[in-house]
């Protein structure tokens, strides 16, 4: 047994053999759980689309049911949360169909002989916004966004222009 002193008080619960900690380990950062791939995690999790889809449809149908206004509100809300999520998992799924593209291209003119070109962020930024504005052109929303967008820089404009108190 260990030798303990006498002039110290005796603890009501003393360690005689020191028990191993279990030691914690958070698998988002622990190299032992693999390395983080979307197109995996997309294919493993797919059946979650068709579960959030029943989901929505069983929101949607309990909002047209729901008499009470707060519950409404609230039901309201989940169904524009749960739309929301949806835009951005296929602007995200969009992206990156985007980027993967460009690699299939990189990889066809490297097996060509040719030296790999790599677009900087502000060359995909115009590459972006020109597939935005197709994407508006054909839906017909694009007059529309325009109007907004010059209202909101003629605010900006506005902003930095002297005051009359100022002159």
């Amino acid at each position: 047994p260990l030798e303990m002193s006498a002039k110290k008080p005796v603890p009501f619960l003393r360690q005689v053999v020191p028990v191993r900690r279990k030691v914690q380990r958070d698998p988002r950062f622990d190299d032992l759980s693999g390395e983080y791939k979307p197109e995996i995690f997309m294919k493993t999790y797919s059946f979650l689309d068709s579960i959030k889809k029943q989901e929505k449809e069983m929101v949607q149908k309990q909002l047209k049911k729901c008499r009470n206004t707060e519950q409404k509100e609230k039901l309201q809300q989940l169904l524009n949360r749960m739309t929301q999520q949806e835009q951005a998992q296929k602007k995200q799924q969009k992206l990156r169909e985007r980027e993967l593209s460009l690699k299939r291209q990189q990889r066809e003119l490297a097996k060509q002989g040719k030296k790999p070109f790599f677009l900087k962020k502000s060359e995909k930024r115009k590459l972006e916004l020109a597939e935005k504005y197709a994407e508006l052109k054909r839906s017909g929303k694009l007059e529309s966004f325009l109007n907004k967008k010059r209202k909101r820089n003629a605010i900006k404009d506005k902003r930095h222009l002297p005051s009359q108190k100022n002159l």
